[in-house]
């Protein structure tokens, strides 16, 4: 099952940094991107966790190593917030990629 995490979350990875394209901020980066975000975001959806504190608790436990840095819930929540324009659009772009995007049925 890790396995097939772990390629979950690089597939989306390479999918959503790519899409993102080159960060627009200025200034110091943050810790957590936003390509790493969204990655924790669709994997939790695609997981079906609901939960954002026991996806924390579960991330460092069961994929050590995938994030570098993971914050807190009250930071995830607040940088999450924020980013649901880009978290939908991001959902479109990585569901455009699967076979069931043009089903006319």
């Amino acid at each position: 099952m890790t396995a097939d995490v772990n390629t979950l979350l690089t597939a989306l990875y390479v999918k959503i940094d790519d899409w993102l394209g080159r960060p627009r901020r200025t200034g110091r980066p943050p810790k957590l991107p936003d390509a790493e975000l969204l990655t924790l975001a669709v994997a939790q959806a695609l997981l079906g966790v609901r939960s954002e504190a026991r996806w924390l608790r579960f991330v460092p436990g069961h994929l050590p190593g995938a994030f570098p840095f993971l914050p807190g819930q009250s930071g995830y929540n607040k940088r999450l917030r924020a980013a649901v324009p880009l978290l939908k659009r991001a959902i479109r772009a990585v569901a455009e990629d699967t076979d069931l995007w043009p089903d006319t049925t």
